[in-house]
């Protein structure tokens, strides 16, 4: 008989006690002109001690088995069981209801949710992840809300199992009263009042996109090495600033103009902040940085950004940008670093700060650093840093881009607004009210100022006082022009 032989193998019933025995079991079917013929199992009985291969072409299993005499007999059970197996593949989405032996339907093994407290649990969960996974931000940012303990800061050994401080003492200010013709400026993830729930802080999502940006792993949320000191010639960073030295600094603040400078190059950028060093110029520099930076490589885009950095080896293996590193101790829950800045100045018209004050906690030693309107946003620890763990020796101002010079000549990258300081309120950017905290916590405002521009062709500094503003300076430039070749 021609046919295909294939099929399950059945465990039979053993009637002649041979338990040293096994069993071939064979089906066979034959398919003719889309006919099913009937199947056959045929059992060939086999002593152990002398296996009879069977001539058939077949596939074949052996088995130790029992052997039943009735061999064409078929359990009804079986065939429902095959059916429902068949049905199941050509309409998987199909499903039946399970019955237990007593006959009681049973509910499907895959249902979660059921209603009543079930369904109420599901809401509260979505709920709770609608406050602390926020949607993307207008620039395309996600901010997630973390718990404070977790942050990045707690995976230094230093910190492990510690929590965030209690805000510290404020410095007593003797410094000027603001002005309303500037607003202040937030973060465009917040306009709508976002905020994250008490008990986390918001970090700015870093994505792979974000990683792959820059040049190496290593080098990804760091700034090049040399982008501190005005002699700059060689290492492509300009700066336009004004600083004091020689005495002891506990802290700096000042109101910070907000633009969006154009950035020409995605491995430049353009930034505005206060700098708080101690050491030398060498290997042991040690910086707290905060401002404000357009950074392509860094955040993927061409908006201004609250940013922080910190060093203790003058840029090369220590400190990071933001939260990218254990360092910076974040507290607050309504400001994220990293996060783009909104309302930004525009050319003539209204013009838009953000005040920052960075200042050593006379009490624990920390430096913590203040956002807007006395909002804390958290601190950098004592033990970070070496040089700073007492004091700073210089406190610096000002703007500073990298000029690559990637098309041979020196970039159009603009600093501040992308106008020379001459141009004035409005159209030039600007830092107001400079002051720095003394040894006993007071804020005083500067003297014995120092101007320095690296190359004032392609962006310059002028500095000025008032009864409004006090210390002052209007600084920037446009980069590449006939006299910045």
């Amino acid at each position: 008989m021609k046919g295909d032989y294939s099929g399950p193998w059945t465990k039979q019933k053993n009637e002649y006690n041979t338990p040293s025995s096994c069993c071939y079991a064979i089906q066979h079917t034959t398919r003719r002109q889309q006919q099913c013929i009937q199947t056959q199992t045929v059992v060939v009985v086999v002593p152990k001690q002398k296996p009879t291969p069977l001539k058939h072409s077949s596939k074949l299993a052996l088995l130790p088995c029992h052997i039943h005499t009735n061999t064409f007999s078929f359990d009804p059970m079986l065939l429902v069981l095959l059916f429902l197996v068949a049905s199941s593949l050509f309409n998987p989405a199909l499903s039946y209801p399970i019955v237990s032996d007593s006959g009681r339907r049973l509910s499907p093994a895959n249902q979660t949710f059921q209603p009543g407290s079930e369904l109420n649990k599901l809401r509260v969960v979505q709920s709770y992840l609608k406050k602390i996974n926020k949607p993307a931000s207008p620039d395309g940012d996600v901010i997630d809300c973390v718990l404070s303990h977790l942050q990045p800061a707690f995976d230094h050994p230093e910190l492990k199992g510690q929590k965030p401080l209690d805000e510290p003492e404020r410095p007593k200010d003797k410094g000027y009263n603001n002005t309303d013709i500037v607003g202040g400026s937030y973060q465009l993830w917040s306009d709508s009042g976002e905020s994250c729930p008490q008990g986390t802080v918001p970090i700015r999502r870093t994505a792979d996109k974000d990683i792959l940006r820059a040049s190496s792993i290593r080098r990804f949320g760091r700034k090049p090495r040399r982008s501190v000191r005005r002699d700059s010639s060689g290492s492509g960073h300009e700066h336009a600033v004004v600083f004091v030295n020689g005495d002891q600094y506990y802290g700096a603040k000042a109101s910070i103009n907000v633009w969006a400078p154009r950035v020409t190059d995605q491995y430049e950028f353009s930034l505005s902040q206060i700098w708080v060093i101690s050491g030398s110029f060498g290997h042991d520099l040690n910086t707290i940085e905060a401002g404000w930076q357009v950074s392509p490589e860094l955040y993927g885009d061409n908006y201004p950004r609250f940013f922080t950095y910190w060093t203790t080896d003058a840029y090369q293996a220590t400190g990071c940008y933001n939260l990218l590193c254990s360092g910076f101790v974040q507290t607050n829950n309504k400001i994220a670093i990293g996060a783009a800045i909104s309302p930004r100045s525009s050319y003539g018209s209204r013009q838009f700060d953000i005040g920052l004050m960075v200042w050593k906690d006379p009490k624990h030693g920390h430096w913590w650093l203040e956002f807007g309107n006395g909002l804390l946003v958290g601190y950098w620890p004592a033990f970070l840093f070496s040089h700073l763990r007492s004091h700073a020796s210089m406190v610096q101002f000002g703007g500073e881009i990298v000029n690559s010079r990637s098309m041979g000549y020196h970039t159009s990258t603009q600093m501040g607004s992308g106008q020379f300081a001459e141009a004035g309120f409005g159209k030039a950017s600007y830092f107001r009210n400079l002051q720095v905290v003394d040894w006993d916590n007071n804020l005083l405002p500067l003297t014995n100022l120092h101007l320095q521009a690296d190359h004032p062709n392609c962006y310059d500094i002028r500095q000025g006082r008032n009864n409004v503003w006090g210390t002052y300076f209007y600084y920037g430039g446009p980069g590449r022009n006939v006299r910045c070749p």
